[in-house]
């Protein structure tokens, strides 16, 4: 009996030290990866020279004034409003058509149906970096540079997104429940709109997250594509801002904190959705 008792004894509390562990390094990472933006908050809300001399942990009383000097030289909201107007759309498109090409990938049967979603694969695996140059000849070709347009369109043909997607609908939406909406008579764009979309929440709010976070954090194509100053996202001016205010590292890091600030909201308004809809998803099925 002391043995047993001795040995369960022991059990228990190797699982409360492995706990223990376990939440020690989750603390330590949590911290580490939000560290970077702590610093960029706190430093957002002192002087320049503050920022170079001294390790700041504690908010200061600078924030406004330099938020002033931000605004006096960069018109920081109308880049905010470019790349929220740039990202929702870029983000509706993305998500709309990927989940067409993935749906047809996933329930349809067509000869080259693999060799096609192999095509999908491998341009998954090539830089976009390599394109730019031709990119950038066929949107002066067509008329569409100092548009919008060249970063809206590639959202068609999201090769990542429509991989993700078309997994997901392998798993998460059973062929039987496309084939009853066809017995009982509904058109594939019905079936598509009132069957397909409401079933994969989850894998749209997740890859729509990603494909707005990619939209609004991105440079190298604006910055390609265009040219006048009232059309230059929100990434292009922050670059503006370390170029034009070298000295000003508190005005420089407001417009990093503004540029920030939407990822973390619709992140963290996302991930609730996510879960939500996970746990729907698991008590239908249970």
């Amino acid at each position: 009996m002391d043995t047993a008792k001795s040995k369960k004894k022991h059990y228990v509390l190797r699982r409360y030290t492995a706990r223990i562990i376990i939440y020690v390094i989750c603390i330590f990472l949590a911290a580490t990866a939000f560290f970077p933006f702590f610093s960029m908050l706190i430093s957002s809300t002192h002087s320049s020279y503050n920022i170079l001399t001294k390790l700041n942990l504690f908010p200061g009383n600078q924030f406004m004034a330099n938020y002033q000097r931000l605004t006096k030289n960069i018109d920081i909201w109308r880049g905010f409003a470019n790349s929220l107007f740039l990202a929702c759309v870029s983000t509706a498109v993305t998500i709309y058509f990927s989940l067409f090409a993935a749906y047809g990938f996933s329930k349809f049967r067509f000869k080259g149906k693999n060799a096609l979603f192999a095509v999908v694969v491998i341009t998954m695996m090539l830089p976009g970096q390599l394109g730019i140059i031709g990119y950038f000849k066929q949107m002066g070709a067509y008329q569409l540079l100092d548009t919008y347009w060249p970063m809206i369109i590639p959202g068609v043909a999201n090769c990542g997104a429509v991989f993700f997607l078309k997994q997901y609908l392998d798993g998460g939406l059973p062929d039987e429940i496309v084939e009853a909406a066809y017995v009982d008579g509904c058109r594939e764009i019905t079936i598509f709109h009132r069957i397909v979309i409401p079933l994969v929440k989850p894998a749209l709010v997740t890859q729509g997250v990603m494909s707005f976070i990619g939209s609004w954090n991105s440079y190298m194509t604006p910055l390609i594509m265009l040219r006048s100053g009232d059309k230059l996202t929100l990434p292009l001016l922050v670059a503006t801002v370390r170029d034009a205010m070298h000295a000003e590292y508190g005005a420089q890091f407001v417009g990093m904190l503004i540029s920030v600030l939407p990822l973390v909201i619709v992140f963290m308004f996302a991930s609730k959705v996510i879960m939500e809809e996970i746990s729907i998803g698991a008590a239908v099925k249970g």
